[in-house]
């Protein structure tokens, strides 16, 4: 049976997942096996290996009893319950990895894939000034961020439709020359054939269709999914009837926005504002 394998590096939900599946098969035990002997559905355990869900803490204990692990599984659920991600995202991030178009809106901050090493380091040390993060979480998300980004470099790169609010160009992260930078890149991958990048103006005011950060992910089978998040947490949401709202809004904020003609002449404007602030 052909399965696909999973990075540990990619997320802490993938380096549990892996290690959980090395420790089953090495004692030539199969999901339903496990589930057995520790009380837990297979599909519950699949959804674990490949990294999309975490483990309960009694599967955890469990697991490590019957494989004999000694504690390695619920050690690294500590670990992932103080990750540098926030609970629900590593789950959303394996999903955009296989999706094969991705609508984004975001408000206040460039979305993460389109963000310059520059932009995204300064929001990141920003966290780590304010005592939200240590360096290390920083660079580990850094590192997570570019594997995710790399996707969009591949032959098979995803379709990107991202809607910014004007917020995300006017809120100077890193100062001028990294919004500079930041700015022509957002330029340059609204040039390619896979991206469409548009504005909402500010002067929507209260009629802006969403009114929280959003993605949908159209999967392979077709599905599509939407993801928004908190500060504490992300939920993924599958509910055909809830994501059927959601891509309603967001063809709403789409048709609301700026052309992309239009919207990149609005970067480029913004652009010359924050050159003329280093000349």
């Amino acid at each position: 049976m052909n399965r696909r394998e999973l990075d540990p590096a990619s997320s802490p939900s993938a380096a549990l997942g892996v290690q959980l599946r090395r420790s089953r098969e090495s004692r030539a035990l199969t999901q339903a096996q496990l589930g057995e002997l520790i009380r837990f559905s297979a599909s519950y355990i699949s959804r674990i290996e490949r990294g999309v869900e975490p483990p309960s803490r009694r599967l955890a204990q469990e697991a490590d009893r019957v494989l004999e692990t000694g504690g390695t599984i619920e050690l690294m659920l500590d670990q992932l319950e103080h990750s540098v991600l926030i609970e629900g995202f590593p789950e959303f991030a394996e999903h955009e990895s296989r999706a094969s178009a991705i609508r984004l809106f975001e408000i206040g901050v460039v979305p993460g894939l389109l963000q310059v090493q520059p932009y995204a380091e300064a929001y990141e040390m920003a966290a780590v000034r304010q005592g939200n993060s240590t360096p290390a979480q920083a660079a580990e998300r850094l590192t997570f961020l570019k594997s995710r980004q790399g996707r969009l470099s591949d032959p098979q790169s995803p379709s990107v439709q991202a809607v910014l609010d004007a917020t995300c160009l006017l809120r100077p992260i890193g100062g001028a020359e990294v919004m500079i930078e930041q700015l022509l890149h957002l330029e340059a991958m609204a040039a390619r054939p896979t991206v469409v990048l548009q504005i909402a103006p500010l002067d929507l005011g209260e009629d802006r269709p969403l009114n929280y950060p959003l993605a949908l992910l159209t999967l392979p089978d077709r599905r599509t999914i939407g993801y928004t998040e908190t500060l504490q947490r992300g939920y993924l949401e599958r509910d055909a009837e809830t994501v059927g709202r959601w891509v309603s809004s967001y063809d709403r904020l789409q048709v609301e926005a700026l052309s992309q003609r239009a919207s990149l002449a609005f970067i480029r404007r913004v652009r010359k504002d924050f050159e003329d602030h280093v000349r």
